[in-house]
């Protein structure tokens, strides 16, 4: 009966989401002026491993041990014999812009190329505290919801000249409004199952509408279509010049135990990726001056079982990955022997918007050298 009803609710959220990408795809330019300040798409992928990302689909886990209900059809979708043909069918939008002459990734351990977690707890909100705020605090040791003590880098743009109101987050977990703090921040910040309230009217109504009818699988996590065009609603109708998108089917069905369902959520939050990107490129104000930064809050286990978990006995979760593309880009193509950190998401925002987050406490980790660190002349001061 529970496989029923989430085949139902995930057909309808299917056929909802072919709808509304037709119709929200019309009449999508905006009258707005241009203008030369850059913006930030900052969007994370909870748990989904550089494995995934760099090699594609693991053969070892194609099986009906690991929750796959059809593994010669998973196979005929995603398996080839060349890792770069796996990649490329799992993610193909990424893969596209990364390969392009504005994209950037690292994280690739074949190309000695590492991202490291540095929080040495390899969990959510340790490692979203230190993507946002730029390093760790070894007192954020559970995924716990409480009020974030440290500032993030959303939170300290905002309270700069040009940003008051103009950063926005969707999450798809219910713990983010803690992690960014927004009744500290001032920042909306819309996560879990919250109604959407920012956008269109009717298209925010047809949306709450399909997520209040459908099975939900879990309490605290919403499917991340929700999360995606209510970003998209943002960006049309608020422009905000720093949004944070945070996508968490991947880690969920992963600790589930349903390798399917994990790939086909990899696979669509490239989709999702996609849509806001195309949607950035229909406005004067994003055209040529956006960054996109792609993320995951911490790596997974390398098994045929330990790749559900992560954690500190999971070998394996110190690990993620880092993409970019856009314009205005210091480094491009697939990284070699470099060695980040995930701490240095935080400064890298800040940077590409021509500010100094390290200067505002110790420890905070510089940017990747895919942006510049000084002010570009058309940023506010």
């Amino acid at each position: 009966m529970l496989a029923d009803r989430f085949r139902v609710g995930t057909n309808l959220l299917f056929f909802q989401v072919a709808v509304l990408s037709l119709f929200f795809s019309i009449g999508v330019h905006t009258s707005a002026e241009e203008t030369d300040l850059r913006n930030v798409i900052l969007i994370t992928l909870d748990g989904l491993r550089g494995e995934e990302v760099f090699s594609g689909a693991d053969q070892r886990l194609m099986t009906a041990d690991n929750g796959v209900q059809d593994p010669e059809g998973l196979k005929t979708k995603y398996w080839r014999p060349s890792p770069a043909k796996r990649r490329e069918l799992l993610m193909p939008f990424l893969w596209q812009r990364c390969q392009s002459a504005d994209g950037w990734i690292a994280g690739d351990t074949e190309r000695d190329s590492f991202v490291q977690v540095t929080n040495g707890h390899y969990f959510s909100y340790p490692g979203y505290n230190e993507m946002l705020c730029g390093v760790a605090d070894p007192d954020v040791d559970s995924n716990n919801k409480r009020y974030n003590r440290n500032i993030t880098v959303l939170e300290w743009l905002h309270a700069l000249p040009g940003y008051a109101g103009k950063v926005a987050a969707y999450c798809s977990w219910d713990v983010f409004p803690y992690i960014i703090n927004d009744r500290r921040s001032g920042i909306p910040v819309n996560a879990g199952w919250q109604p959407l309230e920012r956008g269109r009217a009717e298209r925010i109504q047809l949306l709450n509408a399909v997520a209040e009818q459908l099975f939900r699988q879990w309490e605290g996590v919403r499917y991340d279509v929700f999360t995606a065009l209510g970003a998209i609603e943002e960006i049309r109708t608020h422009q905000p010049r720093v949004l944070f998108v945070a996508l968490g089917e991947t880690d969920d069905w992963a600790h589930e135990g349903h390798y399917d369902r994990y790939l086909t959520a990899a696979h669509q939050n490239d989709e999702f990726i996609r849509m806001l990107w195309d949607t950035t490129q229909t406005l004067p104000q994003y055209r040529n001056k956006t960054m996109f930064l792609i993320t995951s809050d911490h790596g997974r286990g390398n098994g045929r079982r330990e790749w559900r978990g992560h954690g500190e006995s999971y070998p394996g979760s110190e690990r993620c990955w880092i993409a970019a593309f856009g314009s205005h880009l210091e480094a491009r193509g697939m990284d070699r022997q470099g060695r980040y950190e995930l701490a240095q998401i935080a400064a890298t925002v800040a940077a590409y918007l021509g500010h100094d987050f390290t200067s505002t406490r110790d420890g905070i980790h510089p940017p990747l050298p895919i942006v510049r660190s000084v002010p570009h002349p058309s940023s506010p001061n």
